[in-house]
């Protein structure tokens, strides 16, 4: 690539101009958002008497880095829109583009910054912020939703280790409390034994399940054995926290926590597993639609059109509302099982990758 003299000087400038506008937009955003926020939930907060310090650095400290990094590709490409728009308005892309640097040069700074923004949100996302929501979802239990939330499940199954099989009825966090509890035990495809019961509760004195009114089958040797009680207490490979875990408790686990999770959902045969995969592909599909927006943005923002920055504006809200949108509906049908979670994670991206090369062919050399 030929050098332009002062290229690098209009690199920093472009860079500094970028990022500058970005985490002034997020800032900005951020202030509001936590007025907002704090608004709507402060009766709560009063009637749990949390204090101010846990206010602050409980909840908000760890609320700021996750909304931040959920709206950074959209005020990316805003930033990119804002101030691409102005350099346009005051015909500094025409002289630019005059003295001799490609408009593909033009862009080398644009995906400098984006890089940044793209490994800061990766690295955000897998071990930041992670930890951020578990302290937040503490402070949320205690002082937001007046203690620990508590679920109902209804046809559990469960592989708790290899070829022990347990189904549950319905299951009560409130008590720790299942009905209708059954255990298979399967070695190479034959059932060895089979355990059912009235119901199955958690004792915490003793850390272990307590069965009652069950019946035991056990087959060897072509015949059955049929064992029965009132209570029996067992140890299984599963916990009670298990079922009190909240609907985006796998938002609370970092990259390698949540790769165990998803080999431990695995193996028990969890019905979700296209939720979770979903998740893990999320993390990193996302902070690479900055790339696309960013060039996307540059395309769109560098020629002057009749109605000024605020037409640049709309057009950019447009399109990164519909890919939000897409990723949206795109992950609904991963996991209804209509989709490949790695396919519905990166769909968006690829389908906005050949709107942004278009965009950038029409862009004005």
């Amino acid at each position: 690539m030929k050098k332009i003299p002062g290229s690098y000087i209009l690199d920093i400038y472009i860079i500094k101009k970028f990022l500058g506008t970005f985490f002034f937009a997020i800032a900005m955003l951020m202030f509001i958002t936590v007025i907002f926020d704090l608004s709507e939930k402060l009766d709560e907060f009063l009637t749990n008497k949390a204090p101010i310090k846990a206010i602050v650095f409980d909840y908000f400290l760890n609320f700021i880095p996750y909304f931040a990094a959920l709206i950074a590709p959209l005020f990316t490409f805003i930033a990119v829109i804002f101030f691409t728009s102005r350099m346009a308005y005051n015909t500094e892309i025409i002289a630019i583009l005059s003295s001799g640097v490609s408009f593909r040069r033009l862009l080398v700074p644009y995906f400098v910054s984006a890089l940044v923004i793209v490994l800061l949100n990766i690295y955000l996302n897998n071990f930041i912020i992670p930890h951020s929501n578990m302290e937040r979802f503490i402070f949320e239990e205690k002082y937001y939703h007046s203690g620990p939330q508590t679920f109902n499940e209804k046809n559990v199954h469960k592989q708790v280790e290899p070829g022990v099989f347990v189904y549950l009825e319905s299951y009560s966090t409130a008590n720790d409390y299942g009905r209708k509890f059954s255990m298979e035990k399967i070695k190479d495809g034959k059932l060895l034994s089979k355990l059912m019961s009235q119901d199955i509760r958690w004792d915490s004195a003793i850390k272990k399940w307590t069965i009652r009114n069950y019946m035991i089958r056990d087959y060897a040797d072509g015949k059955q054995t049929i064992t029965t009680g009132e209570s029996l207490d067992t140890t299984l490979n599963m916990s009670p926290e298990e079922f009190r875990m909240r609907k985006n408790a796998i938002e609370a686990l970092d990259y390698y926590e949540l790769n165990q999770f998803i080999e431990t959902q695995r193996l028990q045969g969890a019905t979700n597993m296209s939720a979770l995969l979903v998740e893990k592909n999320r993390r990193f599909a996302v902070p690479f639609s900055t790339f696309i927006l960013t060039l996307i943005g540059v395309s769109v923002s560098s020629r002057k059109v009749r109605g000024g920055i605020g037409m640049h504006i709309a057009i950019g809200l447009l399109l990164s509302s519909s890919y939000i949108l897409f990723m949206k509906f795109s992950s609904e049908f991963a996991i209804s099982g209509s989709l490949p979670p790695l396919l519905a994670s990166w769909l968006p991206n690829i389908i906005y990758a050949f709107i942004a090369l278009f965009m950038y062919k029409i862009a004005p050399k």
